[in-house]
């Protein structure tokens, strides 16, 4: 991506956008809080498809996040083949079994008994698409030398989280998953030993049938969770 020469402090002018009065900022604010209420993780989706273009803004969406020295430490593979995600969705319940027959320990496991969670994830064959959140551990400049990526954890948490709340702005509905170990993804999917699988995310339209655990309608209060000083 990167080219030696081109790496040169230049300022530029900032872009315009939008100027907002005092206002319009504060309605925009409350309008994008009471929009974000309305999300919530499902595991139970319909198979009604997702345009790839959807996905392809979305993913976009993430790629504007801000990054340790602009390096953009990530890669998403977005998977539609029935075939990919059957072979996912084995692979990481082989490692769920594992996880939910003693490898969490019983504090963990029961942490999620209130979410409801088993080592079975239909969800992954079901779901219209699975995104794959990938962690660059270093890049390449064009003429193939590496170079040494910064705060990636930091810079890849945040670009999911721009890629979250643009499929929930899009209208759909997204499952984070984690199964551990994940370097199966690396061989399942074709990508390089320099990138560390982060996550899966289970995309699309929920079933008719949806529900989601009580517990996860309850969050901190602002005063819990925001100091001002």
């Amino acid at each position: 991506m990167f080219s030696k020469e081109k790496l040169q402090y230049r300022a530029i002018a900032l872009p315009q956008g939008e100027v907002r009065d005092d206002d319009r900022i504060a309605a925009e604010a409350r309008a994008f809080l009471e929009r974000m209420k309305t999300r919530h993780t499902i595991r139970d989706f319909s198979a009604r498809p997702v345009d790839a273009q959807v996905i392809a803004d979305c993913v976009a969406t993430a790629g504007r996040a801000p990054s340790g020295a602009n390096h953009q430490p990530w890669h998403f593979v977005a998977v539609r083949s029935a075939e990919v995600k059957s072979a996912i969705r084995h692979a990481a319940e082989k490692e769920e079994e594992h996880f939910y027959s003693g490898g969490a320990g019983d504090e963990w496991i029961r942490a999620l008994e209130p979410i409801g969670t088993g080592p079975d994830k239909p969800h992954l064959e079901i779901a219209p698409w699975l995104v794959v959140v990938f962690a660059q551990r270093w890049g390449q400049f064009d003429d193939g030398t590496r170079y040494k990526n910064y705060y990636v954890p930091e810079s890849v948490g945040i670009a999911t989280g721009f890629l979250i709340a643009a499929l929930h702005h899009a209208g759909l509905c997204c499952l984070t998953h984690t199964p551990n170990p994940m370097a199966f993804l690396n061989d399942l999917l074709g990508r390089p030993k320099s990138e560390k699988p982060v996550m899966i995310l289970a995309v699309g339209h929920p079933a008719e049938n949806a529900t989601l655990p009580e517990v996860a309608t309850i969050k901190k209060p602002l005063d819990e969770i925001m100091t001002v000083v």
